[in-house]
């Protein structure tokens, strides 16, 4: 391997670490999942650094790549726990409780955690498309043109998505609380 790749590897890294790291957390909501999201990241920005066009920013490119692993890990883990739940169906009759991860995200003040996690629920009930646009307008504090540069859309269909998206969210929340 060239010492170029390793130097633009290892400066990709430095500069996009702890981006790749909150962004998974935001999707994961905890902290050992989004370390293993961020390790796939750089392990697939590892092997496709050559098949790097240029044609949109590295940054853009790592987001990218950083939403459809952690998308991809939501799908694995969801896949995981309805296998789970199919084979203790068949093997006892006992109502076994299920715990669900905990909210495990280390900004949060210990008083609005649980609101916090009610939040995050809500929006992991959206479509794909709507989670992230909310995360990355909302929590990452993107533009509009930036979501749009990421996810591939126009500007219009950003837009429309997080409208969507709000809207979801209201009538999950609202269920949640009984109103």
């Amino acid at each position: 391997m060239p010492l170029f790749e390793i130097l633009n590897f290892n400066e990709i890294y430095r500069q996009h670490k702890n981006l790749v790291y909150n962004l998974a957390l935001q999707y994961a909501q905890n902290t050992e999942d989004a370390e293993e999201i961020a390790q796939d990241v750089f392990v697939s920005v590892h092997q496709n650094l050559e098949k790097f066009k240029q044609q949109s920013e590295v940054k853009t490119w790592v987001y990218r790549i950083t939403i459809n692993k952690s998308l991809d890990f939501i799908k694995a883990k969801n896949r995981q726990k309805r296998s789970f739940l199919s084979r203790i169906l068949r093997i006892d009759d006992e109502t076994t409780p299920i715990h669900l991860p905990h909210f495990d995200h280390p900004g949060a003040l210990l008083e609005s955690k649980e609101q916090l996690s009610a939040i995050f629920s809500a929006i992991n009930t959206l479509p794909d498309n709507q989670k992230t646009v909310v995360i990355l307008l909302k929590i990452e504090d993107k533009t509009q043109a930036e979501v749009a540069q990421i996810m591939e859309l126009s500007i219009k269909a950003v837009e429309s998505l997080f409208q969507r998206a709000k809207k979801n969210l209201e009538k999950t929340l609202n269920t949640k609380e009984g109103i």
